[in-house]
C-alpha cells in the first residue's frame, strides 16, 4: 500500500486503536469532552480555523485506465454541513465563488450538505445552500450524491432541493461525459450506511454492481463515493475514486491520531491520495464539521484533481 498526501499535515499511519466509524457514531465527541485535551486556546483557534480557513488541495495523476494526456479536471466539493457558527450562507457564498474560480471541467458535490451538531447558531435552509450551489459552473457539468447525514435527517428535502436548482443527483448511477474521443464515464453510488438500524448497526443503499453494470463502453471510470470505505471493493475497471465524509479527521493535534475517523478501517483512508494495489483513491478534507465546529490541523479545503 502506498499513501501519497499533498503538502499538508503529516501522513498518517493506521491507527487499530482510534475510533472506528461506529465509534465515532456511538462515541461522538462534545465540546466538554474536547475540553479535556485541547485547550481553551487551541479550542478558539480551531473554531477560527473552521470558520476562515480555506485551502485549494492540488493533485496531478493518471492513474491506471486513463489515457496518457487527455487532460480532465474536477472540482470537488465535499461535507459541505451548511450552517453557522462556521458555515453561515454567507461561508457558502465564498466557497462557490471559490470553486467557481479554479474553472474546473466538472464539478463534483460529494454529500452531507447541512449542519446537524447541536451547536448551530445560524440555519442554513436548504432552499439557500443549494441555490448557491447552483451558481457553480463547469462545461461538464455539476453532479452531486448523497451523504449519511442526508439520509439521516433530510433525505427528501435535500433530494427535492437538488432537483429544484436543475443539479443531477447520483445514486447508483452512471452517465457518459465528454466530446467523441475523449469520454470517460462519471459513476455515483449510494450511500453506504444510509439507515440506522441500531447504536452501531447500518444498512446502506449502495450497489457498486450495479452501478458499474450500466458503464456500457471501455471509456474510464471515476467512482464517486460518499464515505471512502467501498475503496476495498472497488475493481479495477474504476480508474479513481473519489470520496469525503472523514473530514480527513477534522481535530488532528500533533503527534496522537485524529478524534475523527469515521470509517471502519481507522485512518486508513482518512485523508488524501491513497493508492492500494494499483487501484486510486482521493479522499477530500472537506468543508463542514460534524459533531463540533471546529478543525484543527486540517483547514476547510476544495480539492481540485488533474487527471492527464
Amino acid at each position: 500500500m502506498t499513501i501519497v498526501h499533498p503538502r499538508r499535515p503529516a501522513p498518517l499511519a493506521p491507527d487499530p486503536a482510534g475510533l472506528s466509524r461506529r465509534g465515532f457514531i456511538r462515541h461522538g465527541l462534545g465540546l466538554a469532552g474536547l475540553a479535556g485535551v485541547v485547550v481553551p486556546g487551541t479550542t478558539a483557534y480551531a473554531a477560527m480555523e473552521a470558520a476562515h480557513g480555506l485551502n485549494f488541495t492540488d493533485y496531478r495523476l493518471t492513474p491506471p485506465g486513463w489515457p496518457s494526456g487527455r487532460s480532465l479536471t474536477i472540482a470537488v466539493i465535499a461535507d459541505l454541513h451548511a450552517g453557522g457558527p462556521n458555515m453561515g450562507i454567507e461561508r457558502v457564498r465564498q466557497v462557490v465563488d471559490a470553486g467557481n474560480a479554479l474553472g474546473c471541467d466538472l464539478v463534483v458535490l460529494m454529500g452531507d450538505y447541512f449542519a446537524t451538531h447541536r451547536f448551530v447558531t445560524e440555519v442554513v435552509p436548504a432552499t439557500a445552500w443549494a441555490g448557491e450551489l447552483a451558481r457553480l459552473r463547469a462545461p461538464l457539468g455539476v453532479y452531486a450524491i448523497l451523504g449519511n447525514h442526508d439520509w439521516w435527517h433530510d433525505v427528501a428535502g435535500t433530494r427535492a432541493a437538488l432537483a429544484q436548482v436543475r443539479i443531477p443527483l447520483m445514486e447508483n448511477d452512471a452517465v457518459l461525459l465528454g466530446p467523441p474521443g475523449r469520454r470517460f464515464w462519471l459513476a455515483g453510488l449510494g450511500d453506504q450506511i444510509a439507515y440506522q438500524l441500531g447504536p452501531s448497526e447500518f444498512r446502506g443503499v449502495d450497489d457498486l454492481p450495479g452501478t458499474l453494470a450500466k458503464v456500457t463502453t471501455d471509456d474510464p471510470v471515476i467512482l464517486l463515493a460518499h464515505e471512502p470505505d467501498i475503496f476495498t471493493q472497488v475493481p479495477d475497471r474504476v480508474s479513481l475514486t473519489l470520496a469525503g465524509h472523514t473530514h480527513g479527521g477534522q481535530i488532528r493535534p500533533p503527534l496522537i491520531p485524529p478524534f475523527w475517523t469515521p470509517s471502519e478501517y481507522g485512518a486508513r483512508f482518512a485523508y488524501g491520495h491513497i493508492v492500494e494495489q494499483g487501484r486510486h483513491l482521493i479522499v477530500s478534507g472537506g468543508l463542514g464539521c460534524s459533531n463540533v465546529p471546529l478543525r484543527l490541523n486540517m483547514p476547510p479545503e476544495i480539492v481540485r484533481v488533474t487527471l492527464g
